[in-house]
């Protein structure tokens, strides 16, 4: 497997302690469609071709233990990151312990990964555009400051914008603008007219106005598009049945 075709890390001024990566789809040894790297059970890939991928991540990452993977159902649910025989049903979860590895997964919807200033929190959040319009990213980041401890002194976030379907690859009826725009009207400059009834959405915008008014100013990344770069991301705008991207966050100690 080659290290170098599987992993994207983060360009942001995390701290130290703070661990966070993204795998891409090669390196892996899933069979086409699911070629290579794919980290998902769901898709119809071969179970063993999965728990191989799953395996050589965490090694190849020196993960402190097995991602806390979730059941994602396009949410605005965020939750603890617990290890549980039943994976939770949500579609962002958080942690303020060292050693627990926080996961999502996604082909063409929106990864965040999010970490306190102070190393102390980490969350990583799935952010299709009915997680986004539903307030997935606000969920996040209102359970990470209820959850900071009482005596710890707020210390502001950090964003990273993963790789996630481009503006001119993403195309939405013009209920979705409408839907954006009755939410927040500044939504409406993250959206370009195609036809009378289709728009160009810009996810990372949508993601960086939502960032913006929770007062949330140190964003990151936000420059790829799963759609078009097809030899590094799956995407299921592109090929339906592929595979899926993990991206993970994690504090050292």
């Amino acid at each position: 497997m080659n290290k170098s075709a599987s992993f994207l890390y983060p360009d942001w001024p995390a701290p130290e302690n703070i661990g966070a990566a993204m795998t891409l789809r090669g390196g892996g040894v899933s069979a086409p469609p699911f070629a290579s790297l794919n980290l998902a059970t769901h898709v119809g890939d071969d179970s063993a071709a999965v728990a191989n991928n799953r395996s050589f991540i965490r090694q190849a990452l020196d993960l402190p233990s097995d991602p806390v993977w979730l059941e994602q159902i396009h949410s605005n649910r965020a939750v603890e990151a617990l290890n549980t025989p039943v994976l939770q049903q949500a579609d962002a979860a958080f942690t303020g312990q060292a050693g627990v590895v926080c996961a999502v997964l996604t082909a063409d919807c929106l990864p965040l990964l999010i970490c306190s200033k102070d190393g102390q929190q980490v969350a990583a959040v799935h952010a299709g555009w009915k997680g986004l319009l539903a307030g997935v990213v606000t969920n996040t980041l209102t359970a990470l400051k209820a959850a900071r401890v009482k005596s710890a002194a707020e210390s502001g976030y950090l964003v990273w914008l993963g790789p996630a379907i481009g503006l001119k690859s993403f195309e939405v009826g013009a209920e979705v603008r409408e839907a954006f725009i009755h939410k927040n009207t500044q939504n409406s400059t993250a959206f370009l007219q195609t036809t009378a009834d289709k728009w160009l959405a810009d996810i990372y915008q949508l993601a960086r106005i939502e960032l913006a008014d929770l007062q949330v100013v140190n964003v990151y990344g936000g420059n790829a598009c799963t759609f078009a770069e097809a030899e590094l991301y799956y995407s299921y705008r592109r090929e339906m049945q592929t595979g899926r991207m993990a991206s993970l966050i994690w504090r050292k100690s």
